[in-house]
């Protein structure tokens, strides 16, 4: 299913309690326009026009980065009174025309030589503005890894491996982007302090946990209130002991962000205008439309992906057998970014990993299907943006000699649900609000 071609069908708000599903297409289908309407939801263009600021007297200059940079920048461009320029970093095929801005395509999850390049001329661009200029600077989904320029006395082969590691380790999002921020020459409020004199505003698009906008991309522009220390123990944490040179950096603690209470934040403010809760509230009332009752269990859920699987089945169990926190049909939502501890090496990401942990622990339970999908179409390593599960998974899985818990214990999700032609193919969706998790019980028949 491709997800350039799917449209939501129905856009009534009456409820209607006599439909039934068919098959099991009928049913992906319906789990599909509940990530359609989510990733609609949070739109930046449905946003953006509402909280643009005023035209300087001098130079606006747009500068940014992550998976939806391109389309936030395309947004701008069409409403804003006056000449622009600037320069936003995107992933590679996130790419699209725009006038007077620049787009650069980077490597993500792992920064690479373009990325770097691409950082030190924003660095360069927000520099030299002045007094009487403003700095619109936009932050979404991936820019803690496309806005990459290290620390001196750092290599982009240094900061890349220190990241390639804690992916792996299982550290979560804020541990991983208060690493990155104290590595890094851009993040943690260095462009605001490179950018002083000049009014920052920031728009962002929130991927972590909470909405804080300190690790959202890692705060290139906002105050910072960890520590190089922090880091140090994040990293010791997780017996992460090289290259020696970011260790010592971090422990020396010689490389400052500006604090809290620097005058450089005096002309700044900041914008979360889209959120993981927006996407679950909007796939929520779709599926009360469809007489589906929506169940949110958070928005900001996170932990080992094989073990959310596990609460998840139990509650969704709850619902089946016990009609408890309300009977079927009901669907569980939520969102958050859960974490996977690389052990082996096979394809597969923390959606796929989940769904995979999910259909083992239901065990082909009846009337129990599933949806988990990365909001910005990649889940890991793979190419698809999660899977789907349903009651025959298992089955289907023995009827052709495919191992589940071999597949799991191997981190291989995503080949394990290609060979059952499972996989949720989305391509770029230009967005990234983290995890989107629907699974859907129907009454027992």
């Amino acid at each position: 299913m491709n997800f350039n071609q799917l449209v939501v069908k129905e856009n009534v708000t009456v409820v209607d309690r006599s439909q039934k599903f068919q098959s099991d297409a009928d049913i992906k289908f319906f789990l599909n326009e509940l990530f359609n309407t989510a990733i609609e939801a949070v739109d930046p263009v449905l946003y953006l026009p509402d909280h643009l600021p005023r035209a300087p007297t001098g130079r606006t200059i747009v500068v940014g980065a992550g998976k939806a940079a391109s389309k936030m920048l395309a947004c701008i461009e069409g409403r804003w009174q006056g000449a622009l320029e600037g320069l936003v970093i995107v992933p590679y095929g996130y790419g699209q025309k725009c006038d007077g801005v620049r787009i650069i395509e980077a490597g993500h999850p792992i920064p690479d030589l373009a990325g770097n390049i691409a950082s030190q001329q924003i660095l360069e661009l927000v520099t030299g503005a002045g007094r009487h200029d403003l700095v619109i600077f936009l932050i979404s989904g991936g820019t803690s890894s496309l806005l990459s320029l290290p620390l001196p006395g750092l290599t982009a082969d240094d900061k890349a491996q220190i990241h390639n590691k804690l992916l792996k380790c299982g550290a979560d999002i804020a541990e991983i982007n208060c690493v990155r921020k104290h590595l890094s020459a851009v993040k943690g409020g260095r462009l605001a302090m490179a950018a002083a004199p000049a009014r920052v505003v920031t728009f962002l698009i929130s991927d972590v946990p909470g909405d804080d906008p300190s690790i959202i991309g890692s705060g290139p522009t906002i105050a910072n209130n960890s520590s190089c220390h922090d880091a140090a123990e994040i990293l010791a944490k997780y017996n992460i002991n090289e290259p020696e040179v970011a260790i010592k950096l971090l422990k020396e603690g010689k490389n400052l962000e500006p604090s809290p209470t620097s005058s450089v934040f005096t002309d700044q403010s900041y914008q979360v205008i889209a959120s993981p809760q927006l996407a679950l509230e909007a796939a929520a009332n779709l599926a009360k439309r469809r007489g589906i009752e929506p169940i949110i269990l958070g928005d900001s859920i996170e932990g080992e992906a094989k073990e959310v699987a596990k609460a998840m089945a139990g509650i969704a169990q709850q619902v089946r057998n016990y009609g408890q926190p309300h009977s079927p049909p009901a669907v569980l939502l939520s969102g958050g970014e859960t974490t996977v501890t690389v052990n082996g090496k096979g394809v597969g990401g923390r959606n796929s990993e989940f769904q995979l942990a999910l259909a083992l622990k239901l065990g082909g339970a009846r009337g129990i299907f599933s949806l988990a999908a990365d909001t910005d179409g990649i889940d890991g390593n793979g190419e698809n943006a999660g899977a789907f599960i349903t009651p025959d998974t298992l089955k289907n899985a023995a009827l052709n000699s495919i191992d589940a818990l071999h597949y799991l214990r191997h981190n291989n999700s995503a080949a394990f649900f290609k060979k059952l032609n499972d996989l949720f193919i989305t391509g770029p969706t230009h967005t990234n609000v983290n995890d989107f998790r629907a699974i859907l019980i129907l009454p027992q028949t």
